[in-house]
């Protein structure tokens, strides 16, 4: 008798545990530090573009398809951070998914023919496994 109390004590107070800790980390970003770090972001993917028009042909679609979606990523976990909740988590594992894949595809660019549908192919596989598991599908 005396174990099943020790053990739904145990339990009771790791459940508590848990969910002092997620609501602390629900608080841990102040409105002020949300839009700070927003506007961080926003001035990190303007730079980011800037570095680009340096570049010449697909190099540079290819570097500005990484500003760009290293911009989406970012938001979408500062926006998980921010307020942390199952659809944001979600949100931004599909975020970053389609920056990989759009980044692939742009890159798939360099080559022709045959390789070139291989590779676009393989993009779109990589980036459907990715999509499933962000839905838990995976």
């Amino acid at each position: 008798m005396t174990i099943k109390v020790a053990t739904a004590t145990a339990t009771a107070t790791a459940i508590a545990l848990c969910l002092a800790t997620s609501f602390a980390s629900a608080q841990s970003m102040s409105k002020a530090e949300y839009d700070a770090a927003k506007e961080r972001i926003e001035m990190n993917h303007k730079n980011a573009k800037k570095a680009c028009d340096a570049m010449k042909d697909n190099a540079k679609d290819v570097c500005q398809e990484e500003a760009k979606g290293k911009e989406r990523v970012d938001k979408a976990e500062l926006e998980n951070r921010y307020k942390p909740t199952a659809d944001n988590a979600r949100k931004a594992q599909q975020a970053k998914a389609d920056a990989d894949y759009d980044i692939a595809k742009e890159k798939c660019e360099d080559q022709s023919g045959d390789a070139q549908k291989v590779c676009k192919a393989d993009a779109k596989a990589a980036h459907e496994k990715a999509v499933n598991a962000a839905k838990g599908k995976g």
